[in-house]
């Protein structure tokens, strides 16, 4: 993760103001910030295309795929604020922007012709694994550093994402 974060730059410089001395240095809150900031980022796209599906799913399963992505989309939308206010506690500006969010983030945005319904599955299990990936992959930042809080999220953000790949990954079998 950190050779990654190092080949795309800082997500966000240290912003300027107080110290900071919460027992991790400059140099491992700005690589925690820049793999959250990942996070961030897969975290909104995957939220963002969980919506678009909500609204453009069809099809015999309509309503239960309805109901099934609004819950997700929701918990996404949940999810972003913890992850933004842990950037920032860490001393870095948490990224906001579109731009940012495609610059940043390792899943694809959602297609532009909504597909058909299984489709919209198999893309949503394919996110949430993506998301977890980024998740796992920062752990040995957080251990390093002894960032505890950072784990918590990295922890709680796992267990939705394998949890949800895994009942969505269910729809597919036959």
């Amino acid at each position: 993760m950190k050779e990654k974060l190092a080949k795309s730059g800082e997500a966000t410089p240290p912003l300027r103001g107080s110290q900071i001395n919460i027992g991790i240095g400059e140099a491992d809150r700005s690589a925690i910030a820049g793999g959250l900031s990942h996070l961030l980022a897969d975290t909104y796209t995957l939220y963002l295309t969980t919506h678009n599906f909500h609204w453009n799913v069809t099809g015999p399963m309509f309503n239960t795929l309805h109901q099934m992505f609004m819950a997700q989309y929701t918990e996404l939308w949940t999810a972003v604020d913890p992850i933004a206010e842990r950037i920032r506690s860490l001393g870095h500006a948490a990224p906001g922007s579109y731009a940012q969010f495609g610059a940043l983030a390792s899943i694809q945005d959602a297609p532009a012709t909504p597909p058909k319904a299984l489709e919209m599955v198999r893309i949503l299990v394919e996110g949430h694994e993506a998301v977890a990936r980024t998740a796992r992959g920062m752990f040995p930042l957080a251990d390093q550093a002894g960032d505890e809080p950072t784990a918590d999220l990295l922890t709680q953000r796992l267990t939705v994402h394998e949890q949800t790949a895994w009942m969505l990954r269910s729809l597919l079998e036959e």
